[in-house]
């Protein structure tokens, strides 16, 4: 199945995506929030509304991002080996570790599938990021690796825009990552069960047409069960939690000459089995 948090004109309400467009689960199923639906262990329950008739077209709503209001937005650094290599040949004092890199994002930096990222101003160096975004199903703590597949209700696109001349003020990466509206999170999440081994998806990130990033998930240095059980420890994962698993190489400020997104530039963000999330680039 895939799920989406969307607005038709009369605020945010949960719908399923079918052929014929969108079924609205709020209107015919009282489900006010994905992250609820998530939390009360009904997002099976949701397919049967699969043949119902669609109450709106998908190009007449407005997306959302996928979890509005994740209790924490876990991200990971450098976990793809080639995206660690390009940085390290970059001089960025980065070496590979023994435990994944975790920083936090906001949920006001999000924003959903057609939205616009915002450039502030102030920031020249908007970086584009493909990443697949795992979002909690089954919350706990100590999470065991075996175990921690089972916790994941589904997958989204995740594009984790990056300020690069502000995430390198300091050694802290968290400026850099939140500034407003500048990650891109959806169209949907596509259920788990539609995606039984999450490190098997080609993933890339196309900007004006052109391919930037191409990779797959193979290749991450701490694959999703590994980052799950590690985060776990650190915090209780929550039923809508999100995280954002890495980056491949070839980001912009990797580049020579470097390039970073601009207002008028159109990001996509490519993930097998997942979907396409796409956003314009505006100033703001």
């Amino acid at each position: 199945m895939k799920l989406i948090t969307f607005d038709a004109g009369d605020g945010a309400h949960v719908g399923l995506v079918t052929d014929a467009g969108v079924v609205d689960l709020t209107q015919h199923a009282g489900v006010t929030s994905l992250r609820g639906l998530i939390a009360d262990g009904k997002v099976a329950d949701m397919a049967a509304h699969g043949n119902a008739a669609a109450d709106h077209e998908l190009d007449d709503v407005t997306f959302l991002p996928v979890i509005p209001d994740p209790e924490h937005i876990w991200c990971v650094g450098v976990n793809y080996m080639d995206h660690l290599q390009e940085a390290i040949d970059a001089g960025l004092p980065r070496s590979k570790s023994e435990f994944p890199m975790i920083f936090g994002r906001y949920a006001d930096t999000m924003v959903g599938h057609k939205q616009n990222l915002m450039k502030a101003p102030i920031v020249h160096k908007l970086d584009y990021e493909c990443e697949l975004a795992v979002i909690i199903g089954k919350g706990g703590r100590y999470i065991a690796k075996e175990d921690a597949l089972s916790h994941i209700a589904g997958y989204s696109c995740f594009n984790e825009g990056s300020a690069r001349d502000w995430q390198y003020h300091t050694a802290q990466v968290v400026p850099g990552k939140n500034f407003a509206k500048t990650g891109g999170f959806g169209p949907w999440m596509v259920t788990a069960d539609e995606i039984p081994d999450p490190q098997v998806l080609d993933i890339s990130t196309v900007l004006n047409g052109q391919t930037m990033q191409s990779a797959n998930t193979k290749d991450m240095i701490f694959d999703v069960a590994t980052v799950i059980s590690y985060v776990s420890n650190i915090s209780e994962l929550q039923p809508g939690d999100v995280i954002a698993s890495g980056t491949p190489s070839g980001v912009g400020q990797s580049r020579e000459p470097q390039v970073f997104m601009q207002p008028g530039d159109t990001c996509e963000i490519h993930i097998e089995n997942v979907g396409v999330l796409v956003n314009e680039i505006a100033e703001g």
